[in-house]
């Protein structure tokens, strides 16, 4: 399922805790596609806390907690890493991260807590959410089969990688445009893990923001570049990036664009890619500002201008996923809509 379904999944779970109808969620996937950030980013979406426990580094008393004596009988002191409102409020999210790779004796001490909401004494606060995630066992990562009690105690979603809302998710966190541009030129780069090959580096949308911080402190030292990207994608992957990012010096003038000169679109469908992700980049930044509509005008004509029409939709569909609605109201938009239309019907 597309990461932007299931982080709508996970906000309709979450919320379903205020009518008691909430029931826990695992969340399969191998690594790198973005499962433990689907969570916090519901965490931050509510603005609640998210208490993240990594059940691979624990021992069953870690959750059960220790026992004490208290006159003729025994208690139990409460983990201060589980949930409680007094501490971490009334609401929030519990995520039983790396579930899969929790011995047996571990996994079993969290039945009662994920079905139950309870643990001995202790009870999960009623406007907490349980959410969890692990790795199949087919990913090479340390993993256990899952005890058909505990896998019955959750619903289960497949996360898989999904290039549109991983561009979405890039223009929001300013990821360098020469990336999101490599990958709409090659899409099939976005993930591209052989389980059978036990890769150490390999492409993933966790380790293309690897990528993104390696242009930053490597881009203006090209002996080291290229290593560098290798280092964080792969072999592969990495020299392919380096090569398209060496030849950006073709690209038009972003800025000649913006103040509307007549710039020509470039032949070669590389830099297409480029001079379209770096347009929505600079839609992302006038956002809010004052010359917004103009620059958002200038990149719908610009738009218009491609040979292949396709790009100019990918170009306004990305520029739509990171401004939202506002881009409607543009005088430009309704023109280049016109001139698309056929195109968009087909698509459809």
């Amino acid at each position: 399922m597309r990461p932007a379904a299931i982080s709508a999944i996970l906000d309709r779970e979450y919320l379903s805790t205020e009518q008691g109808h909430h029931t826990p969620v695992m969340l399969w996937g191998p690594p790198g596609v973005g499962k433990s950030q689907l969570v916090s980013q519901v965490g931050n979406r509510h603005q609640v806390p998210v208490i993240d426990i990594r059940l691979s580094q624990m021992e069953p008393s870690d959750l059960r907690g220790i026992p004490f004596r208290s006159g003729e009988r025994v208690e139990w002191a409460e983990p201060a890493l589980l949930p409680h409102a007094d501490t971490q409020g009334e609401r929030g999210i519990l995520f039983l991260d790396e579930i899969t790779s929790a011995p047996p004796s571990v996994s079993a001490a969290a039945y009662q807590l994920i079905l139950d909401r309870r643990l001995g004494e202790y009870s999960v606060p009623e406007g907490w959410a349980i959410f969890a995630a692990g790795n199949r066992q087919g990913d090479r990562g340390v993993t256990y089969t899952m005890p058909a009690p505990l896998a019955n105690r959750f619903t289960h979603f497949e996360v898989d990688t999904h290039l549109d809302d991983w561009v979405a998710w890039a223009y929001d966190n300013r990821i360098d445009e020469r990336v999101i541009a490599f990958l709409r030129f090659r899409p099939e780069r976005l993930f591209d893990f052989d389980p059978a090959h036990n890769p150490v580096a390999f492409p993933t949308p966790r380790s293309w923001e690897f990528a993104h911080r390696g242009l930053q402190k490597f881009g203006t030292l090209p002996d080291l570049l290229c290593d560098t990207l290798q280092a964080c994608v792969g072999p592969a992957a990495g020299i392919e990036l380096a090569a398209f990012v060496n030849n950006l010096d073709k690209l038009p003038d972003i800025d000649a664009i913006l103040e509307g000169e007549a710039v020509l679109v470039p032949n070669e469908i590389d830099l297409q890619y480029a001079v379209a992700s770096a347009l929505v980049a600079r839609a992302v930044k006038a956002r809010g500002s004052d010359n917004e509509q103009k620059v958002y005008g200038r990149i719908l004509e610009y738009a218009g201008r491609f040979p292949q029409r396709e790009m100019g939709i990918m170009l306004v569909s990305d520029m739509h996923r990171a401004i939202g609605q506002d881009l409607f109201g543009i005088p430009e938009f309704a023109p280049w809509a016109e001139a698309v239309a056929d195109v968009m019907l087909y698509d459809l």
